[in-house]
């Protein structure tokens, strides 16, 4: 039987203007959010301005916001099985009933800004590999993690890998992959290395937020960043949510294992398109659609 995948999109698929058209008809839950912030993220959202939509520590509760707002909007639909990147695995635990909106909207924002801070207090950087194997991009990181950290960060899709880490073990990296015939290496506007060690301190302060808040057993899995694996277990999400911080997210691995389990058809709710294209790189048989507008919800509903 054909089954349907619900994913979320991380940082990076921000825009100004996001969610503007669905305030009207989630007035109640975008005021709500506002509320538990203590701030006018909607605002923010709304109308930028795009510097600080652009800070991590904003980032990251309004694309959450966006996501799970259109999520609640989705009637007609429940998905059979979930995931999402980095980030997005807070929006796709939601989707499952693990976590309460609120709850998970404080957990982003606690998780925002320990982000930011490590990223202050441990400097880093990230950057794009395209077109080497797997196998090879995580030897070129062991040999230059002689120069200083660096560690291979999202495997997003065949050949798309992205590398973190302090700026010298990055920069040694990037330059042994232009020596190993990549096709493009860049570098990354990040506030720091993340999915790296240099989170550390991100993770001692997300520990203590994960420590206050409720984590429900599930009967929809969520395949967990870490592990490419099903989770249904609250514990066990806890901890993955603790070790994704500093670990790599497997994207290409989740996505091939929800197909084996009988995915057929991926929705990315959220904004942006950034998952649709890394999905269909890695299957294309599969089918794959996005909900990023209030329009988009008539296609489903």
């Amino acid at each position: 039987m054909s089954k349907i995948a619900f994913v979320f999109p991380g940082q990076g698929s921000q825009f100004v203007g996001m969610g503007k058209d669905l305030y009207k008809d989630s007035k109640d839950m975008m005021e709500s959010a506002n509320e538990a912030l203590g701030f006018s993220l909607t605002n923010i959202m709304f109308d930028g301005p795009a510097d600080s939509l652009k800070q991590t520590d904003v980032t990251q509760p309004a694309i959450f916001l966006h996501s799970v707002t259109l999520l609640r909007k989705i009637k007609s639909i429940k998905p059979d099985m979930v995931a999402g990147h980095s980030l997005g695995e807070y929006s796709a635990l939601v989707a499952a009933g693990a976590i309460d909106l609120i709850d998970a909207l404080k957990l982003v924002r606690t998780r925002g800004q320990a982000m930011l801070q490590a990223g202050i207090e441990q400097p880093g950087t990230m950057a794009a590999v395209i077109g080497l194997q797997a196998n090879s991009v995580e030897k070129i990181c062991d040999e230059a993690s002689s120069s200083g950290i660096v560690q291979c960060a999202n495997f997003n899709s065949p050949g798309q890998i992205v590398i973190s880490g302090s700026v010298e073990g990055v920069k040694t990296a990037m330059a042994l992959a232009k020596e190993s015939g990549a096709k493009l290496v860049k570098e990354l506007v990040v506030s720091g290395a993340f999915h790296s060690p240099l989170m550390a301190s991100a993770k001692e302060k997300l520990q203590s937020k994960l420590n206050d808040t409720n984590v429900d057993n599930i009967s929809v899995p969520v395949y967990a960043n870490v592990t490419a694996k099903p989770v249904t277990n609250s514990s066990e999400i806890k901890k993955l949510l603790f070790d994704q911080l500093s670990s790599p997210v497997r994207w290409e691995e989740s996505i091939i294992n929800m197909i084996e389990d009988g995915a057929t058809e991926f929705i990315e709710i959220g904004p942006g398109k950034v998952l649709q294209g890394l999905i269909k790189r890695i299957n294309k048989e599969v089918k794959v659609s996005g909900i990023e507008k209030l329009e988009d919800l008539d296609k489903l509903n």
